[in-house]
């Protein structure tokens, strides 16, 4: 194995980890950039009507090219691409996948077939694979272990940010001008922003005493060995179902049961479900952060929680005809489901020396999306068409409760892996 790169003085090391502007700059960016990977994934949920009506497409179909389509290139490339950010420059790598994606996106919006979207769709994916892997890595090395909880946390809520004011404007602008539209402008955002991550932010310098350039063989014997690993993605890949069921099915949700058009539909759930993550995210980052500094156990409990919350808030939500009430059902699930975002990244950084982080995460992304993406809007698509017959257009409301369902086992799954997490991270702290 060869060792590259002496770590960074101490000194620099404490500077590094504290909120200087820099930090605080790269953390903005990469936040945004994180928001931008969630919205070019997610303009399908608010315009699935239009492009079913355009492209004459079953829920079957949509929900396979949601996430099928989408998923393979997503997670086969996600542990390549990792392993090159672990040995190379991660600021680069970001701003080549954000290009990639955002490109990706504008050409979704020149399809005239299934066959083309679901090939823009596997692309996308194949650039999306460059983003959060390496910006987790990026981040952990600008942020010490004490604030790493809470800085992880505001990079997830840059999916709160897109649902808040992203969605919305998509909504509207699908709505107006159509949905093809909406990809142009969504695309060109995400092509501005690669490039003033790659022209402004540098890269920081990697913690740790050496960086270690390691066999992925080794990495995943190395896993293997962590007790928590396999339960934690076990219980990722669980929340994932749930995570996608709800991101690519509830706008169509409203849009059949409540009669929403597709602007009501972003400019309701993009607000709620938008508020609820940012405060979720971020919570669940400090709330954790302060409880990890006297058990790190707690990186796992207070996510298991949050699981726990999400199924009967999802129920209320799906199953009431009341709006104010199916409405705080949707705010406290968001809230809730999310809590795990930043606490499961930074435990994942804990159980692993720094030269394996971001391979870690993409092995964990992909255990997660293989699952998550590809069963959650799938299997909501199939059941809808199957008991349309049946429900009409309630359907919907009873094949979506199989998310909440994932989510509540879920929980109990992550507080087993809290059991391991602390002989984990000894193991980890032997080896750097």
């Amino acid at each position: 194995m060869n060792r590259v790169d002496t770590a960074p003085t101490h000194a620099s090391a404490v500077a590094d980890g504290s909120w200087t502007p820099i930090s605080i700059y790269t953390l903005v960016v990469v936040t945004i950039i994180y928001a931008l990977n969630f919205l070019d994934r997610t303009i399908l949920s608010i315009v699935l009507p239009l492009i079913k009506q355009d492209l004459h497409l079953s829920d079957t179909m949509l929900g396979l090219i949601t996430g099928f389509a989408f998923v393979l290139l997503y997670s086969g490339l996600a542990v390549p691409i990792a392993r090159l950010a672990d040995r190379s420059n991660r600021r680069n790598i970001l701003a080549v996948g954000c290009t990639a994606w955002s490109l990706m996106t504008v050409a979704t919006g020149m399809v005239t077939n299934v066959a083309q979207l679901a090939f823009t769709r596997f692309l996308m994916g194949a650039g999306e694979a460059a983003g959060i892997a390496p910006s987790t890595a990026l981040l952990s090395d600008r942020f010490t272990s004490r604030n790493r909880p809470l800085a992880l946390s505001i990079m997830t809520s840059g999916s709160g940010i897109a649902a808040l004011v992203m969605l919305p404007v998509a909504g509207l602008i699908a709505q107006h001008h159509g949905w093809r539209v909406t990809y142009f402008i969504a695309g060109a955002v995400g092509l501005l922003m690669a490039t003033l991550l790659f022209l402004t932010v540098p890269e920081p310098a990697r913690r740790g005493a050496v960086v270690v350039r390691l066999p992925l063989a080794q990495i995943w014997a190395h896993l293997r060995t962590r007790r928590s690993f396999g339960w934690i993605c076990f219980a990722g890949a669980l929340l994932a179902i749930n995570a996608y069921a709800v991101l690519t099915w509830t706008p169509t949700f409203l849009m059949r049961v409540h009669g929403f058009d597709p602007a009501q539909a972003g400019a309701s759930f993009g607000p709620i479900k938008g508020f609820a993550n940012i405060a979720g995210v971020i919570f669940g980052g400090a709330i954790t952060s302060w409880a990890a500094r006297k058990d790190k156990r707690w990186l796992l409990i207070i996510p298991a929680i949050g699981a726990a919350i999400a199924m009967p808030a999802e129920l209320i939500f799906l199953l009431s005809d009341n709006l104010p009430l199916a409405f705080t059902g949707l705010a406290v699930a968001s809230f809730a489901g999310v809590i795990h975002f930043g606490p499961v990244y930074a435990a994942l950084a804990e159980i692993v020396p720094p030269s394996m982080r971001a391979t870690t995460t993409a092995l964990f992304l992909f255990c997660v999306n293989m699952v998550g993406q590809i069963v959650g809007p799938l299997a909501i698509g199939w059941l809808n068409d199957r008991w349309a017959v049946t429900y009409g257009a309630d359907a919907i409301r009873y094949s979506m409760i199989l998310g909440g369902a994932c989510a509540f086992v879920a929980a109990f799954i992550l507080a087993w892996a809290a059991r391991h997490i602390r002989s984990d991270m000894t193991h980890a702290g032997a080896q750097i």
